[in-house]
């Protein structure tokens, strides 16, 4: 039993063995882009010769030498089909005559060095589909005295001894399909493709599964050229950049040069942390130069999906004379034109690659520490105004005025709100990240719960004057509606997890010093939320309030009270400036007043308990001034007393 077992083991054993040495050779052999097999071709020193026999297909090809001829014949190329004899200017040294084979699949190309000239047995025959490539070793023939020493692949040498001939066989591949993999595998190897397409020999458009390139002949007369690139399963037409090359492109000195256009349907290893690349990169290089400083820069323009002002976008290219293992992309040079949401032109005055980038952080904020000294003192003297409004309101319950109740809510909201705002930049850098998720969900439930407040204060003016004889609502409805419905998403969002959190905001003028406060994080999820929840429910109050005030001053403008009461006026001006509209300048922040905004909203924002407790003293002021009532004192119940008494009474 015990050799039966030992036997299983030495079998088991030698499997994987060899199942390792055949995966390390086929790793080894990886679709090479090119082959190349070098020697010495021990010959008589008589004249020599070269012969060739070359057909398309993927057999066998065998490289054989004796003291006059070196010969190579088989089945290799794609579309060359071509033979005969060279005569070769020169005798053999007693050492032997250095010799290598080239062989590119991709281009279809083969050519010998002997002796320090280059003879090409197949020119470039343009990219091809389908090709012979991994060749490896079959048969070799015996060591004799004239023929082939030292010979290597890729300078791994074979054996030392002198063999009459060398057989190599290969394998047919998708040969665009393997280049394209080994090409994108990192940022060193993208210029291969340029690299091959430029080679090529071939003019106009040129289409990879990883790329679509256009060449251009530029002549004496280049005049400049719109490149036109046919669209391709890879790429839809509306997407495909448009190129124009400048007449300053093409070099002084060379009267036909080559340049080279490629779209790269694939821009993931183009990627940099913390920025996306919006769509396509393109990359434009000029056979044999280096151009830098145009006199016109050529201009490229991206179609790409819809990017929302708040992130910022520019047109930038790769710098590949720093580390070239390092995706290093600068906007030196490229001039940013923004044509729209879905398009963007860039400007550049060299060659290389290019893209346009978008943070996928919200934008370097300027005057950050001004901003944040005037909301941590707005949200301070927010906080005492509205514990003091608090303290007047529950005083006031008593006189049973239906509005009461909507204006205490508004108030507690707001202190929350403001309260949580001035403690989140202290919490948010202790560094507890599960007490800043409750904060950032905290805050955000305060901000939802003000937005209602404030409908509901817009709702009762309205209702007040449009529906007199409606029965008041229960306070509780009011409460239930305030503090109940702005916690539906809260916990929505906090069940649905990674909202909440650390967020950075960072200055302009020191992007690594980042002020952290808690609220929503930086990422996919908190954006969607942050457009679904705050966006939509900012853009609802601020669109309904502003049609409900107007409906509210057309009915009151024609009465009397109206033009002798400076009170109502004054209501349905602290309304329209407290409830939703302050809040409405964050969608006027772009262009060149967004710093002006961006100061406006945060004083008006950060102060708005202050001016809440300042318009409800403003209001028992003119009361008092006019010799009216201190009953509703409050702006519904000012309203309902001034403007709506005729109505009631009749």
């Amino acid at each position: 039993m015990a050799p039966r077992i030992t036997d299983a083991l030495k079998t088991v054993f030698i499997f994987i063995i060899l199942s390792s040495v055949f995966t390390c050779s086929a790793g080894d052999s990886e679709n090479d882009r090119d082959f190349e097999f070098c020697g010495k071709w021990r010959n008589g020193g008589k004249a020599l010769k070269l012969t060739y026999n070359l057909s398309p297909g993927c057999a066998p090809i065998l490289i054989s030498a004796n003291e006059s001829s070196l010969s190579i014949e088989g089945q290799i190329t794609a579309q060359c089909n071509k033979s005969g004899v060279i005569s070769l200017d020169q005798s053999g040294p007693p050492t032997g005559t250095h010799f290598c084979l080239f062989w590119e699949p991709l281009l279809d190309q083969l050519q010998l060095q002997v002796g320090g000239e280059t003879h090409k047995l197949c020119e470039p025959a343009g990219l091809q589909q389908s090709c012979c490539t991994n060749l490896s070793p079959s048969s070799n023939e015996p060591e004799t005295s004239y023929g082939i020493i030292n010979g290597s692949i890729k300078g791994d040498v074979l054996t030392s001894k002198s063999l009459a001939a060398y057989g190599f066989f290969g394998e047919s591949i998708n040969c665009k399909e393997q280049f394209c993999d080994k090409a994108i595998k990192g940022p060193t190897q993208v210029n291969m493709i340029e690299e091959a397409v430029m080679r090529s020999e071939t003019v106009g458009s040129v289409e990879l599964p990883c790329a679509l390139s256009s060449v251009v002949v530029m002549k004496e007369d280049f005049q400049g050229s719109d490149i036109v690139l046919t669209a391709s399963p890879g790429l839809p037409p509306e997407s495909i950049p448009s190129i124009h090359l400048p007449p300053s492109l093409r070099p002084p000195t060379k009267t036909s040069v080559k340049v080279v256009c490629t779209i790269f349907k694939n821009s993931s290893f183009f990627q940099e942390g913390g920025m996306s690349i919006v769509d396509n990169v393109v990359g434009i290089s000029v056979e044999n130069e280096i151009i830098r400083d145009l006199s016109e820069p050529i201009r490229i323009g991206f179609h790409h999906r819809a990017i929302h002002r708040t992130f910022s976008r520019k047109c930038v290219s790769w710098d590949t004379r720093k580390d070239p293992l390092k995706v290093n992309w600068l906007d030196d040079g490229c001039l940013t034109k923004q044509k729209g949401e879905k398009e963007t032109e860039c400007h550049c005055n060299h060659l290389t690659y290019f893209t346009v980038l978008v943070e996928m952080e919200p934008r370097p904020v300027r005057h950050l520490l001004a901003l944040t000294a005037i909301t941590s003192l707005g949200c301070a003297v927010s906080v005492i105004s509205c514990l003091a409004l608090i303290i007047f309101l529950c005083r006031k319950r008593k006189c049973k005025e239906q509005s009461i109740p909507i204006h205490l809510g508004l108030a507690m909201s707001l202190l929350f709100l403001n309260l949580l705002f001035f403690l989140t930049g202290t919490l948010a850098n202790l560094g507890e990240e599960a007490l800043c998720r409750w904060v950032g969900a905290g805050l955000h439930y305060a901000l939802l719960s003000s937005f209602t407040w404030m409908a509901l204060e817009v709702f009762q003016t309205f209702r007040l004057v449009y529906l007199v004889f409606t029965p008041p609502l229960k306070p509780y409805i009011w409460g239930l509606i305030g503090f109940g419905f702005p916690a539906l998403p809260v916990v929505t969002l906090a069940m649905v997890g990674d909202i909440y959190g650390v967020r950075e905001v960072a200055p302009s003028d020191d992007v690594s010093n980042p002020y952290q406060m808690c609220w929503m994080k930086n990422n996919h999820k908190a954006l969607l939320a942050h457009y679904f929840t705050n966006v939509t429910v900012l853009a609802i109050l601020v669109f309904s309030g502003l049609v409900m005030l107007f409906l509210v001053y057309r009915q009151i403008r024609r009465r009397d009270e109206w033009k002798q009461n400076q009170v109502a006026f004054l209501s349905i001006w602290g309304l329209s400036c407290l409830f939703g509209t302050t809040w409405g300048l964050t969608f006027l922040n772009f262009g060149p007043l967004s710093d002006i905004i961006l100061f406006l909203s945060c004083i008006l924002n950060s102060f708005q308990g202050f001016f809440l407790v300042l318009r409800f003293y403003m209001l028992g002021w003119m009361r008092k001034q006019t010799g009216g009532s201190t009953l509703g004192t409050s702006s519904t119940g000012s309203t309902r007393q001034h403007m709506l008494q005729p109505q009631e009474k009749s």
